[in-house]
Formats: structure tokens, sequence, C-alpha cells
């Protein structure tokens, strides 16, 4: 029984990267598919694909060795705009290294396309 799928997806993502592997088997979901399409789009992970089995599916993502590391980020903090720089120097090494994952209501995305839509939301995880 899984209770933090995203915490999963984030563990298996890094075991995998930190041992060298090429590709990894992760537990698919609407909101992991989304969290692994905007790290592919920064150039994190490489393409990923579902694989259909008889315990739900999962995603094979294709690892390209470029993540230090990634994590969820738990308790779920609701953030305002104007906090974002807050939870940038907790969670982030430096500046413009990585990125925080916010769930907005326009959807999942980056702290800085929140900031540019001037919209806040809950805090899932953060790359760098």
């Amino acid at each position: 029984m899984r209770h933090d799928l995203i915490s999963d997806v984030f563990s298996t993502i890094n075991n995998g990267d930190r041992i060298g592997k090429k590709e990894v088997l992760v537990p698919r979901s609407k909101l992991a598919k989304e969290v692994l399409l905007l790290m592919q789009k920064y150039g994190y992970i490489g393409e990923f694909e579902e694989v259909i089995n008889n315990k739900g599916g999962c995603l094979k993502v294709k690892l390209l060795g470029k993540i230090n590391k990634c994590n969820s980020i738990r308790p779920r903090h609701s953030v305002k705009v104007s906090e974002f720089e807050k939870f940038e120097r907790r969670f982030l090494v430096a500046k413009g290294v990585g990125f925080l994952i916010v769930s907005t209501p326009k959807g999942i995305m980056t702290q800085n396309d929140a900031k540019k839509r001037n919209i806040g939301g809950i805090l899932i995880g953060y790359v760098y």
C-alpha cells in the first residue's frame, strides 16, 4: 500500500540515478505523469512511456544522469506568490538552480511560472 506516490516516484528516480541506471519503473498516476512532464521539459529526465501490467501500470523513465536531488515536500505547504522566495531558500541550493513543483488551480507548474502568472498553490516537491 502506497501512502505518498510522489515520494515513491522521486526516491525511485533518485536511487536509480545515483547508482547509474539508464531507466527505472515508477508508479503510474496523473500527478506523477504531470511531474515527469515538467522534469522532462527542463531536461532532467529523458522520455518516459506507460507500461501496462496487472498491478495498475507503471511508467518507464529514461534517466540522463542530470539529477542531483529530487524530493517531495511533506507536509504540503500552501504558498502565496509573495512566499515563493522563502521556500526557494529553504529547499533549493542556490538561486536559479533547480525548481519547486507547485500544484495550482491552473495545473502543475514550476514556481517561476506561478510567479509570472501571479498565482499561488501547494508545494509538491523540488528538483535540482
